[in-house]
Parts: structure tokens; sequence; C-alpha cells
């Protein structure tokens, strides 16, 4: 791997998006369809389906999407679309299906792999085969103990997708980490507006005054640089050990890191609404999904080492609040950026070197919106 310097890597004259990117509800539904209904999507952390039947319904792109463990614990993605009239098959955000799905309008029933089991009456309408008429199926897998679907018909495999970055975060055992912390937050900004405020620094000393004390804001050195996957490392600065109040490790760092790990963060943004931080002893993920034009609902998850977060022996709430504060500051410039460009008087400005993965993020936001 080969790190460079942020400001080395910005493309000459490039300048942030125009306004219509962020409040043209027409640009959000070519969003919806060649983007979110076009890539690899983390929903949820594999250990939260951990029994036959269990679910969580998702609202991604204007769908409406049930993930379950099916009889044989395999992993299932539906749409939530009965094959009858339409009826949303199942409205509870999650819970437990006992061997079948039942639509609650006419009864037809589906077994927990999407075949049609029961559709009362139906059986004096001629040619009508059961088999014709099973749930629609979503593309489903895992990735680094993460839950991820597509909306595409066919698309590429997902460890072929992410085969370069599963390499990168081996060493943090991803699959093996626990949630040790959940929490959602709702944004009044475009989905975007969070994404490139992650993938830079340039705002940390006046938003993050804390977090530049931990490390240089000047100091990113970033290995992957265009295309889907941004980002790289920041050291921390001296006698810091972590991202946490304290500044000190919040438990033990994660077995089998590289001495050099121990002394950095990572920060990542995987296209096109994923953003992990990979920490000494904990890593932190991001998932932004747009509600509107305007408004944005992040899931963040904090990830530590098996039975971390069950000892009492450790202050992961040094690094938990940490970021909740931190987050808090995002979101509140975020909304008021947002406000900001919806003024008729915003007008694209240069990026600072500072900002050269906002600017390769662009390029390639538009390459896909446009395909």
């Amino acid at each position: 791997m080969s790190f460079k310097k942020t400001a080395e890597t910005l493309e000459p004259g490039a300048k942030t998006l125009s306004r219509k990117y962020y409040t043209d509800p027409i640009i959000l539904d070519q969003e919806y369809e060649n983007i979110f209904q076009n890539n690899w999507l983390p929903v949820a952390r594999a250990a939260d389906l951990d029994e036959q039947g269990t679910f969580k319904t998702f609202e991604i792109a204007g769908e409406s999407i049930i993930v379950l463990k099916d009889d044989k614990n395999n992993l299932r993605a539906f749409y939530n679309v009965c094959r009858h009239r339409g009826t949303r098959v199942c409205v509870q955000p999650e819970g437990r299906f006992s061997k079948s799905i039942q639509c609650g309008y006419h009864g037809w029933t589906y077994d927990l792999n999407g075949n049609l089991i029961g559709a009362p009456h139906m059986d004096a309408v001629n040619d009508f085969r059961k088999l014709d008429y099973p749930l629609h199926p979503i593309s489903v897998d895992q990735w680094n103990g993460f839950i991820c679907i597509n909306l595409a018909d066919n698309p590429a495999p997902l460890h072929d997708i992410f085969s370069s970055l599963t390499e990168r975060f081996s060493q943090w055992r991803i699959d093996e980490l626990e949630v040790a912390e959940h929490k959602m937050y709702q944004v009044n900004c475009n989905w975007k507006v969070i994404i490139q405020n992650y993938c830079e620094c340039y705002h940390c000393p006046i938003i993050h005054p804390d977090l530049t004390e931990i490390h240089n804001y000047m100091g990113g050195r970033n290995d992957m640089h265009s295309g889907p996957y941004l980002g790289g490392y920041m050291n921390f600065n001296d006698n810091i050990e972590s991202i946490t109040h304290s500044g000190k490790l919040s438990c033990p760092p994660i077995k089998g890191l590289k001495e050099e790990n121990l002394a950095r963060v990572y920060y990542y943004s995987i296209f096109p609404n994923f953003l992990i931080s990979l920490h000494p002893e904990y890593v932190m993920a991001h998932s932004v999904w747009p509600e509107s034009v305007n408004r944005s609902r992040i899931d963040c998850f904090w990830l530590f080492s098996k039975g971390i977060a069950q000892s009492n022996k450790y202050k992961i709430e040094d690094a938990i609040n940490f970021w909740k504060m931190t987050n808090l500051q995002d979101w509140e410039i975020c909304e008021r950026s947002q406000l900001g460009i919806q003024s008729k008087k915003y007008k694209p400005a240069p990026y600072s070197g500072q900002e050269s993965l906002l600017a390769a993020y662009d390029k390639y936001y538009l390459s896909q919106l446009n395909a």
C-alpha cells in the first residue's frame, strides 16, 4: 500500500457540487435508481439475526425490504410485497416468524424461503400455480459481519466487489467483533453532506477541538484516493493511545494488530453510504440513508472484541461518548451547511488541498449517478 498526503491527490480545478445535487427531488430519485438500487449496502450486523425465523425490515431507496434467517439458518432477503395485490406482508420492524409469513390482507402465505404455500380459494382459478408467485428475492450476503443487500437484478458478488478492502481490514477481525452500542440519528441535511463531512478534517480545528488534540488534522495519509473506496490514516499525537476522552485505550487493543496500527486511526468511505473507522481497540461504522433531499438517517455502530462490552473492567464509554459528542458536532454543522446550500446564492467553490477525497467522491458519484 502506498500512502500519499491528502493535498497531493487533489485534482486541479476541483470544485464543490452545484446546488441541485443537494436540493432537487429529481436528483434524489435518480440516486435511488442508479446508486442505491445498484450497490451493495450494509443493513445490519449478522448477530442481529441469530435464529431461524428472525427478521428485520428496512426502507431503502423507496422500497421496503425483509431480511430473515430461513429454516436452515441461511440469510434471505425479499421485497416486502405480497404477490397478490401488492400489500406489505410484514409491518413490524423486527421480530421472528414461526414457520411462515402471512399477508394480513387475504391470507396468502409464504415459507421462509419465499415460496407461496397458501392462497385461499385460488385453486378455483384456471392455471393458477403457487410456484409462479414467490416473494421477489433480493441478493443478500455477509461481509466482515455486516449483512449487505443489493437491489440490482444480477449484481456482482459482494466479496468480489469488496476484495480490495478485505485484506486492508483483516487485522481488525471485524467479523468477530461485537456491537457494544448502536445509535440512530436523524439529521436535517442531504445524505452526501454527511459523507463529505466525514471525508475531510479541514473543519476539525473549528468544529472538533478535542479531536484536534488527538491527531493532527493536516496529517492525513491516504492509500485510496479515487474510485468507490476512499481513505487512509492519521497518526495520533504524542502520548495519545486512542480516540477517547482521556486519550488512553478504553480496553486492550484488538489482538494481532501491527505495531504501527496501535498509533493511528484509519478512516474509509465505501461508496455509496458506508463509513468505517478503525481504531486500535475498536471499530466504528456509520451507514447513511437518504429519507428526503434534506433529511438523512444515520446508523452508528461501535464494535469491540468479544466480551469487552459485558466486562466491568474497561471504560469503553470513554470511546463511545467521545464519538457521540463528535457526531453531534458534525450533525449540527451539516444541518447549517444544508441551509446555506439551499440558498439561491450558493455557487460551487474550489476545494482545498485538505478536501481532495471530497473531490474524488464527487467524481465517482457523478459517474454512477449518470451511468
